[in-house]
Order: C-alpha cells, then structure tokens, then sequence
C-alpha cells in the first residue's frame, strides 16, 4: 500500500493520498482545488487517480473533489448521511452535462481501490453528514484496518468542534445537540483497537478545533490515553467542555459550507494576475478597489496605499481575507514577484478566484514619484496607557477572541474578534477613535487595515496584551458597562 500525506500549512488542513501500488490506482481523500499538485504527485509514482473522497461538506477551505473530478474522471464517493440539508447538489452538474461518476456512501459502506479496502464510518457531531474510513490493505495480507482517515472526527490532541453549524453557519440552537451527537460518536471511537494509525484532517492551527497537536499522525491507543476530550464519561461533563473556549470562526466558514454543498466553481486552471505598474495602482486607490498588501507590519505601518487591506503571507493570510473581502470582488495584491502564485493559491484555496492584478513592492516608489500618497498607520507602545487616561473621544477595541478576552483585558476595552469585524461594524462609533490591540501584533494589525478601509481613525497599540502584562499592566475580568453602541 502506498500512501501520502499532502499538508496545507496555512489552512493547517492534511489531504491523504492512499494507492495500491499492484494495480497503479489511487484515492485521494480531502483535496483542496490547487489539484494539479495530486495529479503531479501520483504520476510521478507510477499511478493514477480512480476515486476521490471527502470526510464531510468543510468549512474552513473549498474542496477541490468537484476539479478534481472534472480533471480526472475518477469516481466520487460522497456522504449520503445527514438530512436534506446535507446533501452534496452538484454531483450531476458536470460541466460538459450529465452527471460524475458517483457513489454516495452510507454508514458501513465500502469500495476498493485495486487491493485497498475503504469502509465509511458515519461519525456525526462536527457536521451531520460527517464520515471516517477505515482503510484495509488487502493486497499486504491485512485482516484488519491499518488506520482511519478521520477528518475533523478526531484530531491528534482534540476532537472536531460541534458549534460550527451555529457559529459559522447560523443554525441557531445546533451546537449543543451536535455536542451531544458528537459525544456519542466518540463512544465508537474508543472501542477502535488500540493500534489504528490516526490520519487527522488537521493539525495545529486549524479553527476547527481548539487545541490540535502539532504532531501530523497518531493512534487510537495514544488518543484514548492522552487526548482529553476523549477522556470524558459525562456526556454532560463533554457538553461543556467542547463548548467552552472554541474561537470564532473566520467569517467565511458559512460561505464555504454553502458553496460545498452546491458545488464549488470550476476553475480549470489557476487564475493569473495582471502585473501593474504605478498609474494602474493610482486608479485603483481612487476607485476604491480591494488591494491587498503582504507586506511586513513594519513596512505596510510607515506607508501604504489607502485603503489598502494589511494580509501578509502567513497562516493568517486567509482568515484575514477570508473574513474581509467577498467573493465577488476583484483583488489587487501588493506582492514580492516570486510569491505572487502562492497568494493566488491561497486566496482560491478559499473560493476567492477574482485575483485580478498584482505589484511587487518596489512599484510603492513609482507611486510616489508620480505624486501618489502613501498613508501611515498611526501607532503606540500599549504599554504608555499606563501613563494616561483613555480619552473621552476614543474607544479601546480588543480583537482577540472572546474567550481570550474573558480572561483578561485592558480596562474599559470592547471586543469584536478581528473575523467578526464585518457583520458587527456597525456597533463602533463614527464619532470616536479606535485604539485597536490583540495579543501581540498580528490580529490588530489587521484590525486596523482594515477599519482604516472602512473610514475610521485607527491607532494601533504596539505589544498587546503581552508586553501590557511584562509592564505590569493591570487586566481586568468583568465585561464593562459602556459599550460600542
């Protein structure tokens, strides 16, 4: 048996190829768009992709198994559990007509991919339709499972949050009973025998947990030994625990879910930006378009387009687009020359293909000797409110996430996580200014690219609440009594 694991740092999210090396087939579990890499991949092993799957409808990035299809022709084998709301809409929307060579799969089915046996396990609790797959070697002689794909069923260190149907897709009332189903899917989970390998869906970093290891793999007997959440026997105990402290989802999580279900776009090949020089980006700036610079917070904090989008090429590149730009909006990127295909493959990783156009950092200076402005973000050490009293005209936003938050904030501060921004803008003041913080630099960096974009007087508050705690700063618990609105 021949098997991969193809990870996404940025989405901390782990596609699996799995091949019978006997017969030259393979299955690819969990792709994302950019599929041309899993073609390259199994070429050069020697095989060809014949089946394609997905754990569940996700949340945090667009399958790739709708291209991938398309491209290949392999068959689909999808989840069929869950309700009406949960069903895959496009399986017979092939773009040349018709309908893909699929199989909808029930709990306990299975296929095979020349000598390799799937069985599909329905684990519902992260989504309702959710699947795992046992996967049998039987060209090796294997009487048994030698490990199980489980999604975001079970992750090294943590198990699948419950909440997302309510957080991100706004089914109010879901999480607690998802919680509840979830706890009972887990009960099947640890009646696995101990020597299963684990092949999670992610890793650390991911929003769909909130506290994934980093280590890639595991197994069940590890799991059940050290991994907490499975170490409850009070389904009410679980309840609690899974629900408590779970971050916000970024805001495109919902659009996702949707575009999932109904079928991603196919974008047969990647899209590829115009390179603009200083006039294209002058017009740009006056017509209000969506320009986003990756750049260092250094570099972006002394001079900017205005309203230009603060994102860099980190991890938190697609939560910061993700919960800032819509899919219908061109994109601009302010981009190094060598990085510009990586920012496109992550922004349509995320269902943003409108990448219209980009520049490499040095075209800021041709702006500027052609009479164009940069703008500077106003900044201060959070460490000097220690010194002064916030003014009365001012408002301090904590973009943290609300559990961080309950912990421990500056005193009189708001919190509207930085994902969150966007449906809840409107209970920050016009008439005030905004000192924004997070825990260090990151989020509130973004924070304040993108309230700039939406007209408001920005400070941003260099070394958060760390270097606040370092000064001794005092943190307060309770929520204050004034608010935003």
């Amino acid at each position: 048996m021949f098997f991969r694991m193809l990870y996404d740092d940025k989405l901390a999210q782990a596609s699996y190829i799995i091949g019978c090396q006997a017969t030259g087939e393979a299955l690819v579990i969990d792709p994302e768009r950019d599929v041309d890499r899993y073609i390259r991949f199994v070429e050069n092993e020697g095989m060809r992709i014949v089946a394609i799957t997905e754990t569940h409808i996700h949340a945090d990035f667009l399958s790739g198994v709708r291209e991938l299809a398309e491209k290949t022709g392999a068959r689909v084998y999808v989840s069929d559990e869950g309700d009406a709301n949960w069903k895959y809409q496009w399986l017979d929307k092939k773009s040349d007509g018709g309908s893909y060579d699929y199989q909808l799969l029930k709990d306990g089915d299975t296929f095979k991919v020349g000598n390799i046996l799937v069985q599909a396990i329905h684990t519902p609790g992260h989504t309702p339709e959710h699947m795992c797959f046992l996967v049998t070697d039987l060209g090796g002689g294997a009487t048994e499972p030698i490990g199980i794909a489980t999604g975001d069923f079970v992750f090294v260190g943590d198990v699948g949050r419950p909440d997302l149907l309510e957080t991100a897709a706004g089914q109010q009332g879901a999480k607690e009973p998802s919680a509840r189903t979830l706890f009972r899917s887990l009960q099947w989970f640890k009646n696995l025998p101990d020597f299963l390998q684990v092949w999670p869906g992610h890793g650390a970093g991911s929003a769909c947990g909130k506290a994934l290891g980093a280590v890639p793999q595991s197994t069940v007997g590890y799991e059940k030994r050290f991994n907490v959440a499975l170490s409850f026997e009070d389904e009410e105990e679980f309840v609690r625990f899974i629900l408590e402290g779970q971050p916000e989802p970024p805001l495109y999580f919902a659009r996702m879910k949707k575009e999932n279900k109904e079928g991603p776009a196919i974008l047969g090949q990647l899209p590829q930006p115009e390179r603009l020089d200083g006039n294209a980006l002058l017009e740009l700036v006056e017509q209000g378009a969506v320009i986003v610079d990756t750049r260092d917070w250094e570099a972006y904090r002394e001079g900017h387009l205005k309203g230009a989008l603060y994102a860099p090429l980190s991890s938190a590149f697609p939560s910061i687009v993700g919960s800032y730009i819509e899919p219908d909006q061109p994109i601009y990127l302010i981009v190094e020359e060598h990085r510009v295909r990586e920012a496109v493959v992550d922004l349509i990783r995320i269902g943003l293909d409108r990448v219209a156009g980009y520049a490499p950092p040095s075209v800021l200076a041709e702006v500027r000797s052609r009479g164009g402005t940069l703008v500077q973000t106003p900044h201060m050490d959070i460490e000097s409110l220690k010194d002064q009293n916030l003014p009365e005209d001012t408002l301090l936003l904590d973009v943290r996430n609300i559990s961080e938050f309950q912990q421990g904030h500056l005193p009189g501060a708001y919190n509207i996580a930085y994902t969150r921004l966007v449906p809840r803008l409107s209970e920050l003041p016009r008439d005030k200014k905004i000192w924004v913080y997070c825990r260090t630099n990151n989020r509130s960096a973004a924070a304040a690219g993108f309230l700039e974009r939406q007209g408001f007087e920005v400070t941003h508050l260099t070394g958060g609440v760390l270097s606040w705690q370092l000064s001794r700063g005092e943190l307060v618990t309770e929520t204050p009594e004034n608010t935003a609105v």
